[in-house]
């Protein structure tokens, strides 16, 4: 119980229960309203709290499965911090603008990204030197592009198993994609969008840095605990794997020896023993 008194403490130090106006609110997000003081919603930070932990459960065993998880933060206050969490778990993210198609045409969105990574390439080892300097120039520019939009997801080789929106409302077509594809949904729902729209909603306010801040990082930790539990679970079974052969090795070692003193015995030449009374010398000869 202390430990969720202190995280609603840190909420609401980040401005996390702030809502919209009243006259902007979505009805379905009255479950996670607390009150309305001078006109603007108060988020319930009981609710954001029992929620943003389910939805960091989620995300942890997504991760302890070895899936991946997209982040989505197109919002200018949300780009860099965004940005900077997915890195540090190794995610694919967007926060430049959403190319549509960008998981229901994957295939295509790949192909973009193969080229942009080919251009790199020869950019970087010599292969366009014979190229004049204003075709080299554009290349540049249409790589920097690519990366800045595509950048993020470059790593990516097939569809997310799940995406973490910032706004629902405001990336919407991101939303629809992973619904047609049955990707699951998670993401901050302030008080102006429906949290129906998403599997797993935070009610929080979704446009301010410090309120965005503390619910990603929230996330990326929980992320970050899947990923070592996975770790610490590989390295046993890889652990147990090793013990396993070492000891059949040995088995077999010992069977091989066994079977090698067996054929030693059996192949040993068998000692005459001498005739009795001879004393083992051969009987004189007559003259």
């Amino acid at each position: 119980m202390e430990n969720n008194t202190s995280l609603q403490q840190q909420l609401l130090e980040a401005g996390v229960h702030f809502g919209h106006l009243r006259k902007k609110w979505n009805p379905k997000m009255l479950p996670y309203i607390y009150a309305e003081k001078k006109g603007i919603h108060i988020i319930d930070l009981n609710k954001t709290v029992e929620c943003l932990q389910e939805t960091a459960n989620v995300l942890k065993n997504i991760a302890k499965s070895g899936k991946k998880i997209m982040f989505v933060g197109t919002k200018k206050q949300a780009k860099e911090i965004v940005t900077e969490c997915a890195k540090r778990v190794n995610m694919p993210y967007v926060t430049e603008r959403w190319l549509g198609g960008m998981l229901t045409n994957f295939n295509t969105v790949r192909k973009s990204v193969k080229k942009m990574q080919s251009i790199e390439k020869m950019l970087s080892d010599g292969s366009f030197d014979n190229i004049t300097k204003k075709e080299r120039l554009q290349l540049s520019r249409d790589k920097d592009k690519m990366e800045k939009v595509l950048g993020g997801i470059a790593q990516l080789g097939r569809v997310p198993a799940a995406l973490f929106i910032i706004d629902i409302g405001h990336e919407h077509i991101a939303l629809a994609e992973a619904k047609r594809l049955g990707i699951t949904t998670l993401g901050m729902v302030d008080t102006n969008c429906d949290p129906n729209k998403v599997e797993f909603p935070v009610p929080s306010n979704d446009d301010a840095t410090k309120s965005i801040a503390i619910i990603t990082n929230y996330i990326t930790a929980a992320i970050a605990e899947g990923l070592a539990e996975r770790q610490a679970e590989k390295a046993e079974e890889d652990e147990a794997e090793e013990s396993t052969e070492n000891a059949l090795k040995f088995s077999v070692e010992e069977e091989a020896d066994a079977e090698a003193s067996k054929r030693g015995k059996a192949g040993a030449p068998k000692r005459r023993v001498p005739a009795a009374g001879t004393g083992g010398r051969k009987p004189a000869q007559k003259k």
